[in-house]
């Protein structure tokens, strides 16, 4: 359970900064800053102490320094209400925290 939770949380992010780098910065391929957030997101992802039973939604453990969790938060702002239009079903997973 833990690697499925992790490996969908971690798809997801992916496409959240794909989506922001593409459609916001215009870039098309992943520029240096974006690659650098991805990896260090997924880094933060192979390390969470909740396992299995994680939701970043609901986390009071704030496991990204400062500077990154404001780029993620700019990402998630933007990206996120469009990712119903470019991946709906991972969309509602997410929403839905399945």
């Amino acid at each position: 359970m833990k690697k499925q939770r992790i490996t969908h949380e971690k798809r997801t992010v992916e496409l959240m900064i794909r989506l922001y780098c593409r459609k916001k910065e215009k870039n098309t391929a992943l520029c240096p800053d974006c690659e650098e957030l991805l990896r260090y997101a997924h880094a933060r992802l192979d390390h969470c102490p909740f396992g299995e039973k994680k939701s970043c939604k609901k986390c009071t453990v704030h496991c990204y320094k400062p500077a990154m969790r404001e780029r993620m938060r700019q990402v998630m702002r933007f990206s996120g209400p469009r990712m119903l239009l470019y991946a709906p079903w991972e969309t509602i997973r997410h929403l839905l925290d399945l």
